[in-house]
């Protein structure tokens, strides 16, 4: 195997509610929800940075095609690093304002960062970190 990471897909409990979040509130680029036509189909997807693309599927549909049951999705989070403290707490409250349930605010952190995290509608756990070792590259 490759070490390549091209989607992450998070099952999602209302494939609407999760386009609006992701695609009004926090401003991530999308065509919208695609797929329709086709039984379990329907899916949106959003471009990241470096090629990397994250997808919202209903997570009945998720569980039927993977044959796998629906999971609690706090066991994994997913690290969004911005470039200073001030993009936490901005990125932060524009969760927030979305709709995203703060989990634990933005605060230093034991390795001389600062991070928060917030649920995104289905309860997906995101971090937003600043770390002054790994300052990622502006886009």
């Amino acid at each position: 195997m490759k070490p390549r990471i091209s989607v992450v897909t998070l099952g999602v409990t209302d494939l609407e509610r999760s386009l609006v979040f992701y695609r009004d509130g926090l401003g991530l680029p999308t065509q919208g929800i695609i797929g329709r036509e086709f039984e379990h189909g329907a899916v949106a997807f959003f471009d990241l940075s470096d090629g990397l693309r994250l997808a919202i599927w209903a997570q009945d549909d998720l569980a039927h095609d993977s044959g796998v049951p629906k999971g609690n999705p706090a066991s994994v989070s997913i690290g969004h690093n911005v470039a200073s403290r001030q993009e936490v707490d901005e990125v932060m409250e524009e969760a927030r304002r979305a709709g995203a349930q703060i989990a634990k605010p933005a605060q230093d952190t034991f390795y001389g960062g600062y991070a928060g995290y917030f649920r995104d509608p289905s309860g997906h756990l995101w971090e937003v970190v600043w770390n002054p070792a790994s300052i990622p590259d502006e886009e």
